[in-house]
């Protein structure tokens, strides 16, 4: 029996993370998936329905190979879903909430539907669903991350849980081909990508992020839920920076009471218009920001322990091929 992976057809097990903010845009996207990967735009974050179908027809033109779109559930008014819909893009994913709802209209629509999980319980729960496919993080990953255990503890635990009802992608801690080889002997059937694709010539971010993510490691990382403004209660990964050494320092206090809290660190573009950043929002420095970089949200995953280079979306899919063929 055929599923999801086998008719995408991907030449390479490769998803690129539908990282939100607008950091993985039209032009990773499609280069990813014109690379043989399988590119993701990010549209979470409440986006009005307008600039959903902009995106999607901005990726369009650049590529004819699928692509998918990842909408944050938490974070959505339920247009930015319609405007998926209306555009017919090849996979929903969903994230951090029921994808019952959504489902069978994506269905009717010829529309796959992949839900992105914290670990077996939520993936048992998403096949039961009706998903197509379901996505499996581990602890290790950068941006919000639902998994409250490591990648070698989730994956295969979901791929026991669920048998062979649906394919599971592995995401969280991911960076070179060797790494895929490891998260596909875990049973997953592709991994997917964030931070290792934030660092690319076409990921939407300030350079000066891109930057950080090649110099970080493992251990310039936390596990928290501080950057909390736009999505309160949320774990998430990101650098140590000075928001997050300040707040340390004054011994964690709780919202409301957090140094610097109500501060504006910087501005973002939002079409014509600029709009305020504060301190703790949940909005990463994407292209354009203009403000204190060190305080804004800087989502990376422990993967930046192997990320060297800010390189083209197209070399690194072609890295991760070669790569994984010699892990394998």
């Amino acid at each position: 029996m055929t599923d999801l992976l086998d008719r995408l057809r991907n030449a390479v097990p490769v998803w690129s993370a539908g990282m939100g903010g607008g950091l993985a845009g039209p032009q990773l996207a499609a280069a990813v998936s014109e690379a043989g990967g399988f590119g993701v735009l990010g549209v979470g974050g409440g986006l009005p329905r307008a600039a959903v179908l902009e995106l999607v027809s901005a990726t369009r033109a650049l590529t004819s190979r699928a692509f998918g779109a990842n909408v944050i559930l938490p974070m959505s008014d339920g247009e930015d879903i319609a405007a998926c819909f209306d555009a017919r893009v090849d996979v929903l994913v969903l994230f951090w909430g029921d994808p019952q709802p959504y489902v069978a209209d994506a269905h009717r629509r010829g529309m796959f539907v992949v839900a992105q999980c914290g670990g077996p319980e939520d993936a048992v729960a998403a096949a039961d669903a009706g998903v197509d496919a379901v996505m499996v993080q581990g602890t290790e990953a950068g941006g919000h991350v639902k998994a409250l255990a490591p990648l070698a503890e989730t994956v295969p635990a979901a791929v026991r849980a669920l048998g062979r009802r649906v394919p599971v992608i592995a995401a969280g801690g991911l960076a070179t081909g060797a790494d895929v080889a490891t998260a596909l002997g875990y049973g997953a059937r592709a991994a997917s990508l964030g931070t290792r694709f934030l660092a690319s010539t076409e990921a939407a971010a300030v350079d000066a992020y891109k930057a950080r993510v090649v110099a970080a490691r493992a251990a310039d990382t936390v596990f928290t839920d501080l950057f909390d403004i736009g999505w309160p209660r949320a774990n998430h990964r990101v650098l140590r920076n000075t928001t997050y050494t300040a707040w340390e320092a004054a011994g964690r206090p709780a919202p409301g009471a957090r140094p610097g809290e109500g501060e504006e660190i910087g501005t973002i573009p939002a079409g014509a218009e600029r709009v305020p950043l504060p301190r703790y929002a949940v909005m990463p420095p994407m292209s354009g920001f203009e403000g204190d970089l060190e305080a804004a949200a800087l989502y990376a995953g422990e993967s930046v322990e192997r990320i060297d280079a800010v390189v083209p979306a197209a070399e690194l899919v072609t890295r991760l091929l070669d790569e994984l063929r010699a892990a394998s």
